[in-house]
């Protein structure tokens, strides 16, 4: 499985969450409403990552704690937004599945974040993330 197709499995265990292709890129909706992209190349900046919203001040704490693997996604970081690159060996896949839900949850409507809460908190063997 590829990293879009891991990002795209990823994403359909979130309730009413969407994805749409669009060339090399994949933008993520629940309702609408934006909740990740997966960005091969974007702007030419030659990395293949996954891009989420993020909490006040989460996204320059991440860049600063590992700037291997989190970086400021051209003209949505000023948003609040982080990227996480898949294009550096080894990926740890829970690391960008947490990204992409911790994201769905910020942006999904309260009754679907809570459904998704609820789930994962039902789903056996999760680490309790």
């Amino acid at each position: 499985m590829d990293a879009r197709e891991r990002v795209i499995a990823i994403s359909a265990e979130l309730p009413g969450a969407e994805w749409e292709a669009s060339g090399r890129h994949v933008t993520f909706r629940v309702r609408g409403r934006t909740f990740a992209y997966l960005l091969d190349d974007h702007q030419g900046d030659g990395i293949l990552g996954v891009v989420g919203k993020a909490a006040p001040g989460e996204a320059e704490a991440l860049i600063a704690g590992d700037p291997e693997r989190y970086y400021p996604p051209a003209y949505l970081h000023h948003r609040g937004w982080i990227g996480f690159r898949l294009d550096r060996e080894p990926v740890d896949w829970e690391e960008a599945a947490g990204l992409v839900t911790d994201s769905y949850l910020l942006v999904a409507p309260k009754r679907l974040a809570a459904e998704a809460i609820e789930k994962h908190r039902s789903s056996p063997g999760d680490g309790g993330r």
